[in-house]
């Protein structure tokens, strides 16, 4: 009776724990609140096109870091502009949709660059500001330009090489399986040269 009563507490135990892992990891990574009152779907084009219209306007965006300084106004992260879900989870990474701004006020703080730094991927809530000029090397560039609200930074992604077991008729054969975020994800690259970057 009494072993009984023990695999019954430990199979609830079990249970819980299972159900627990679920629920956090179906929970949005920024506040609920904002994630419910900010606009996720529009292109950045559309607000490159008509700023007026969506200006003032609260945003929720993905991005991989480009750049991080800390100027007079406060931390600029310059990054690459990723669609996210409902839950602020980046999707579409290997599409670029365009660079954007996205500026920590220094009032609310310092984003250290050694830290926010290139190829690290946020999710943020920001109002968007306008359009701020700027340069892509030599070329010019208008930039969304988003003040943050609210910022989640994703812990770094490890990448794991691993051979093909399987004859390939070309001369290299690169697989990129990695765990991220929990759920497994693959990737393949087949040519002559060295794999292009992951956002590619």
């Amino acid at each position: 009776m009494s072993y009984n009563k023990t695999m019954k507490r430990y199979r609830l135990t079990i249970i819980a724990l299972i159900l627990s892992l679920t629920v956090f990891s179906c929970a949005p990574v920024l506040r609920k609140d904002i994630m419910d009152a900010a606009l996720r779907d529009v292109p950045l084009s559309d607000l490159k096109q008509n700023p007026e219209k969506y200006k003032g306007r609260l945003f929720v965006l993905g991005g991989i870091i480009v750049n991080t300084k800390v100027t007079g106004e406060g931390s600029l992260i310059e990054a690459l502009y990723v669609p996210v879900d409902s839950r602020g989870y980046l999707k579409e990474i290997g599409i670029s949709y365009g660079r954007f701004y996205a500026l920590l006020a220094k009032e609310s703080g310092l984003l250290d660059p050694m830290i926010f730094r290139r190829e690290r991927e946020i999710t943020f809530a920001g109002e968007f500001l306008g359009i701020r000029q700027g340069k892509i090397d030599e070329m010019d560039y208008g930039y969304p330009f988003f003040q943050i609200k609210e910022l989640y930074l994703w812990e770094e992604r490890i990448i794991c090489y691993v051979p093909s077991p399987y004859y390939d008729p070309y001369l290299f054969w690169w697989d990129y399986p990695y765990w991220w975020r929990g759920h497994p994800y693959g990737w393949r690259y087949h040519g002559l040269g060295p794999p292009p970057p992951y956002w590619w």
